[in-house]
């Protein structure tokens, strides 16, 4: 079956679909540096997990899509090293042309691959892995299996954090959980679901990640000041969920 790329647009915002009705991206067109996706946004909490005020600086992104978190990290964290992994060179080209992907070579490496393949090849480690990848079908393939995380806890420095989008997995959001946290030995994170449906997964193999919600919160204020990225929300549905005990985010 041959791949194919649609774009469509409504209300200022632009769409990315891979041949059907499912939405791959979007771009709101005056504010292409935003993230107008609500679990794109959930992705970049990945900030709020450590104090280090130069994390990330080495940055692993498996999917583009139309680049929303490529250009966010570009944008807001000017010391990060960008590598993208994209099997689709159609998507790439999508994304330079409609999404208004940078071009700039010395930060964005672009990498046609496989992701799963470029995970178990590379002998690079890095701070932050986030992983969006999803055929036609919203299906992520190997990317949703026990040896890719158990790649990726491998890829990871000692202050590395892996995020992964979790919708669209045949054996449902708790089985692709499920692999994350015997890949990483329990230490991981389940966010409560977006209304799109999407759940963000968060898991750590190095230093211990526990942060007070209230800190979480300043921490968050300051991100929004400094990106216009509003995270409070997000934090707010952790403390409803009661997944956090004691008020401590704790991986």
């Amino acid at each position: 079956m041959s791949f194919s790329i649609d774009i469509s647009e409504e209300a200022g915002v632009r769409y990315l679909h891979f041949g059907t009705r499912w939405i791959q991206g979007a771009m709101r067109i005056a504010r292409p540096w935003n993230l107008e996706l609500e679990y794109t946004k959930e992705m970049m909490a990945s900030l709020l997990l450590r104090d280090d005020k130069r994390f990330p600086r080495k940055v692993l992104l498996i999917g583009l899509g139309c680049a929303s978190l490529t250009k966010f990290i570009y944008r807001n964290l000017p010391l990060a090293h960008i590598t993208v992994v994209e099997i689709e060179p159609l998507v790439v080209e999508a994304a330079k042309t409609y999404f208004k992907l940078p071009d700039d070579d010395k930060r964005i490496h672009m990498v046609i691959d496989d992701g799963a393949k470029f995970v178990m090849e590379t002998n690079k480690k890095f701070d932050l892995i986030l992983v969006d990848g999803f055929n036609d079908r919203a299906h992520p393939g190997d990317l949703n299996t026990l040896p890719f995380y158990q790649v990726c806890r491998n890829r990871l420095t000692d202050q590395g954090v892996l995020g992964v989008n979790l919708i669209g997995l045949s054996r449902g959001v708790e089985g692709g959980f499920a692999y994350i946290r015997q890949a990483f030995d329990d230490r991981a994170l389940m966010f409560p679901s977006c209304e799109s449906g999407n759940v963000i997964a968060f898991a750590t193999a190095g230093d211990e990640i526990a942060i007070d919600l209230e800190d979480m919160k300043e921490h968050a204020v300051e991100l929004k000041e400094n990106t216009g990225l509003n995270l409070l929300p997000t934090i707010t549905r952790l403390e409803q969920a009661q997944t956090c005990a004691g008020g401590i985010l704790k991986i």
